[in-house]
């Protein structure tokens, strides 16, 4: 039972039941249930910076047990809450046939880039026998051939192969799905871009990773609809990271992340893999008391970070 008129100096928060009561309560209630002190019903408390979407009791929590499916063709994923209750199912299709295909065109299309760029090399070779400064050029050009014919094969197969959306649905009949993730381009170049959507398909955030930057530390942004960077998931620790880049034992090294507010400072929660034959994640939002990070979106980064980074 939660007494009427409590109050905070800087921060209440005021809540209305059903019934028409309303009263103040401090900041530290945030995210909690509480029970109405007139009609007794019970509501989660929410404060200004929880997202009002979040009306989904599948999302109304902090922990969600992620386990991927194996020997599936498709990547798929069954959510359960912290008591192994299942909530969610999550599927993102490989596309196989689609996208072998493309890489297969987009291979051709490559050695008919290089095979045009060699004939005038290997031709001018022939008219200028032992020429140093032509020896010189050809090397040059042969490298440049490579690289065209490199290149040419990730545009094709990248524009012909089939985007790789994730969806999730109430369950593995895929009747109902509430929530998306779509990627955006099938061609990038340095920053990779997803939208998460709603099951109306609105858009309640982007997910962004920069290849760049992924060299020394894996991380990613997550912007608002509006653009406004919200959080940042990064690997736990840039020594482990480095060690990781390393290979061989260190490869074995768990890759967890750590998200953190805008502000560089306040943890907001953690994604972390354990120490199964499968793969099995928890996602745990605790720190985040005030729910200023949506949990669609948390959850939606979180299977990103497994099958977005080939974990």
């Amino acid at each position: 039972m939660v007494s009427q008129s409590h109050s905070h100096p800087t921060m209440p928060i005021l809540v209305t039941c059903r019934c028409g009561a309303e009263y103040d309560l401090k900041d530290e209630f945030a995210g909690t249930l509480v029970q109405c002190p007139q009609c007794g019903a019970s509501q989660r408390v929410t404060s200004a910076l929880t997202p009002d979407s979040q009306a989904d009791p599948l999302f109304a929590r902090d922990i969600f047990l992620l386990r991927q499916k194996a020997l599936a063709i498709n990547e798929k994923y069954h959510v359960s809450d912290e008591h192994g209750q299942p909530l969610l199912f999550v599927e993102r299709p490989r596309h196989v046939l689609r996208n072998l295909a493309a890489t297969l065109v987009g291979a051709l299309a490559g050695m008919l880039v290089w095979g045009a760029l060699l004939v005038p090399i290997v031709a001018l070779e022939a008219l200028a026998k032992r020429n140093p400064v032509v020896e010189a050029l050809s090397i040059v050009g042969v490298l440049v051939a490579m690289f065209a014919g490199v290149f040419a094969i990730y545009v094709v197969a990248s524009l012909l192969g089939q985007k790789r959306h994730v969806s999730f649905y109430r369950d593995d009949r895929k009747t109902e799905r509430v929530l998306e993730v779509q990627q955006d381009r099938k061609l990038h170049w340095v920053v990779q871009t997803f939208t998460v959507r709603d099951a109306e398909g609105q858009p309640l955030a982007s997910l962004r990773k920069n290849w760049l930057r992924h060299i020394f530390r894996k991380q990613w942004k997550i912007h608002a609809p509006d653009g406004e960077l919200l959080m940042v998931a990064k690997e736990d620790s840039i020594i482990l990271s480095l060690l990781r880049r390393l290979g061989g034992i260190f490869a074995l090294l768990r890759t967890n992340f750590v998200f953190v507010h805008r502000n560089g400072t306040t943890r907001l929660g953690e994604f972390k893999r354990k120490m199964t034959i499968l793969d099995r994640y928890v996602l745990d939002l605790t720190p985040d008391r005030t729910r200023r990070l949506d949990r669609r979106v948390a959850l939606a980064l979180g299977v990103m970070l497994d099958t977005g980074e080939r974990r």
